[in-house]
């Protein structure tokens, strides 16, 4: 299939299934998933994360991350803790084990970025981290559907 043959969706959809088929594989080894080592690294080592801004800074809907995190209790990654600025939420904290698999997370997440970067020029990555940029602003903005949608009115 040629570049102009390509679709943006269809380049951006196989990358990342298979970075996330690359990451699930690494974890697998260690009897965990890739969400929960996103879990693991989007939780603040030291002050713990609030529950409720988990989902958002994941990008994961509230099921699929109280499926994670109770996993990830069960395993002994987390604990739940009552916040005590916001009496109502509950902070989420790594365990000592938690650390130890975040540690681990952290540094599969370095090791790809390094052997991408080492494999693209800083101009390439700087031209995918832009064109990366619009797309989210466009999305988010809704500059896509609704501008169609306007003009067809």
């Amino acid at each position: 299939m040629s570049l102009k043959d390509k679709t943006i969706d269809y380049v951006l959809r196989t990358t990342w299934l298979a970075v996330n088929k690359m990451y699930n594989e690494e974890a697998a080894q260690f009897d965990t998933t890739m969400a929960t080592g996103f879990a693991l690294l989007s939780i603040d080592p030291e002050e713990g994360t609030p529950s409720t801004s988990l989902g958002p800074k994941m990008g994961m809907e509230a099921t699929s991350l109280s499926r994670t995190l109770k996993t990830m209790e069960e395993k002994g990654l987390i604990t739940r803790k009552p916040n005590p600025e916001d009496g109502r939420g509950v902070l989420i904290h790594l365990t000592d084990f938690g650390r130890e698999k975040r540690a681990y997370s952290r540094d599969r997440v370095l090791t790809f970025n390094e052997a991408i970067r080492d494999n693209v020029s800083r101009e390439e990555l700087a031209g995918f981290y832009k064109v990366a940029e619009i797309i989210n602003h466009m999305i988010s903005n809704k500059k896509i559907y609704n501008q169609k949608e306007k003009i067809l009115k």
